[in-house]
């Protein structure tokens, strides 16, 4: 009888094992090669821009609505600076209060984390107006909030709208595919 239970236990367990992190659970993952930002967003979003990540703002204007407003799906587009000269990019997974949401994104952070998929990771609105033009980022290395704030322009809002559930369970596909192209 115990044999006969733990064969029906254990293919659960397995599979419970095998699927990827839920909405709401943090994870940084190495994908199949190193990724940038630009191709990872591009595949999870289905917001088909090209460029440098500080770039998709204005490329976006004319073909996909643009928002001071999360939403889930959409990409966070942060501005280029000294310290991110190419900008970078993340995609909405879930709004958790009018100041936060859960992010996922690639090549945030250094050294182990350069080029990884981080997902769901908090990403802050410290800005004065709540208008999501200043947010402070999740540090995987140290597991905590960052300190330091970067200037983003807003979120381009996805072309099709999906549920935080169905963009959290397809970023093992969206970095497979990004990895490839």
């Amino acid at each position: 009888m115990l044999i006969r239970r733990a064969a029906l236990i254990l293919p659960l367990f397995a599979a419970a094992c095998a699927r990827g992190p839920r909405v709401h659970e943090t994870a940084t993952f190495a994908p199949p090669a190193p990724l940038s930002c630009v191709p990872f967003a591009r595949e999870l979003s289905e917001i088909r821009l090209a460029g440098d990540a500080h770039t998709w703002w204005r490329a976006a204007e004319g073909r996909y609505a643009r928002s001071s407003r999360p939403l889930p799906g959409a990409v966070l587009v942060f501005r280029g600076t000294r310290r991110l000269p190419e900008g970078h990019l993340a995609v909405v997974v879930r709004e958790r209060s009018p100041r936060e949401i859960l992010a996922s994104h690639a090549n945030w952070g250094s050294g182990a984390a350069r080029g990884r998929v981080h997902q769901n990771q908090p990403i802050v609105d410290v800005s004065a107006r709540n208008d999501w033009t200043l947010v402070r980022v999740w540090h995987p290395e140290t597991g905590q909030l960052g300190t330091t704030e970067f200037p983003a322009w807003g979120f381009i809002l996805p072309p099709v709208r999906r549920s935080p559930e169905e963009i959290a369970a397809d970023v093992p596909r969206a970095a497979r595919a990004a990895a490839s192209a």
